[in-house]
């Protein structure tokens, strides 16, 4: 053997060690299977049969043949209860945002300090966010209950006050309102606190020594840094008011006179109640695309600049 062969032996053994690139390929694509799989049969398929039975009027009985076009959604936009009910998303959305996420960013800065029982305030403002929907409706239903049956109207009786809450239109939505906030706002208050957490402390010393008082400090340094945490946690709170269901359907069911329906409600009377999947499909399809729409927009103006201006270069 030559001193060339002897060194090329080395190369073509590695050469030789190294899988061809179709197994590489083969064995990734064997890894993605199932999550492809599950992904199509649990998220795809579902999305795809509610656009298509969404051009049917369709009792969800044999298979669709009555075939009508657009005129499920055209309905859908004429519908008062359907223009009620993105009346509702509106102000549940624009109240989550200027009431329910300020409150927990502020009771995150307050947790942030150094005060006795800080770790069972924490755990005692995120208990409600670990209770089911289906708990929590059933709780305020009785503790909100009409009459003098209720606690609410107990104590507020002792002032000569007394509400329907759930079953008065003026109130029935504010009332609501009040049970997401209790129920939800220990989820986002925990959020903020991680993320002020992660502000490193020699930023805030720093302003300190510069003289910021605490408010400048917190406008000028704490609340910029808290952007990103503050952006997804807005993002997730109104997907999950896009979605919300449980609660309302629980407590109100909708009632009284459509005043607290939501999209998901209206979508359950009409599709498992009424019989008509191919409108109650219809409703589950503007969901989507009100949903789907917002994601990109979110992606493509807020989630791609935080994403670059955290990236080093």
């Amino acid at each position: 053997m030559t001193v060339t062969q002897e060194r090329r032996s080395p190369a073509r053994t590695r050469a030789a060690a190294r899988p061809p690139r179709s197994r590489h390929r083969l064995a990734i694509t064997l890894f993605l299977l199932p999550a492809l799989v599950l992904f199509f049969a649990l998220v795809l398929a579902p999305i795809l049969l509610a656009v298509y039975t969404s051009f049917f009027k369709w009792n969800g009985m044999r298979l669709p043949t009555n075939f009508t076009g657009a005129d499920n959604y055209a309905r859908l936009i004429t519908s008062d209860v359907f223009l009620g009910d993105m009346r509702n998303l509106i102000m549940i959305v624009v109240l989550t945002l200027v009431v329910q996420l300020p409150l927990a960013l502020g009771i995150a800065l307050l947790l942030n300090q150094r005060i006795a029982g800080r770790a069972i305030y924490r755990l005692v403002f995120f208990a409600p966010y670990v209770l089911s929907e289906a708990i929590t409706a059933v709780l305020f239903a009785m503790i909100l209950a009409p009459d003098d049956t209720g606690l609410a109207n107990a104590i507020v009786g002792v002032f000569g006050l007394s509400s329907e809450w759930f079953a008065d239109e003026s109130t029935v939505l504010p009332a609501l309102f009040l049970v997401m906030t209790w129920k939800y706002f220990g989820f986002h208050t925990l959020l903020y606190l991680a993320g002020r957490q992660s502000i490193p402390k020699e930023l805030i010393e720093a302003a300190q020594i510069d003289g910021a008082n605490p408010w400048q400090t917190f406008r000028g340094v704490t609340l910029p840094l808290l952007g990103p945490t503050i952006r997804i946690s807005a993002f997730l709170a109104v997907i999950g008011t896009i979605q919300l269901f449980d609660l309302v359907w629980i407590i109100t069911g909708g009632g009284p006179s459509h005043s607290s329906e939501t999209l998901a409600v209206t979508m359950m009377q009409f599709g498992f109640k009424r019989f008509q999947i191919g409108y109650a499909s219809a409703i589950s399809v503007v969901m989507f695309l009100i949903s789907m729409v917002f994601a990109l927009l979110y992606q493509r103006y807020v989630m791609r600049r935080d994403l670059e201006g955290a990236t080093l270069r």
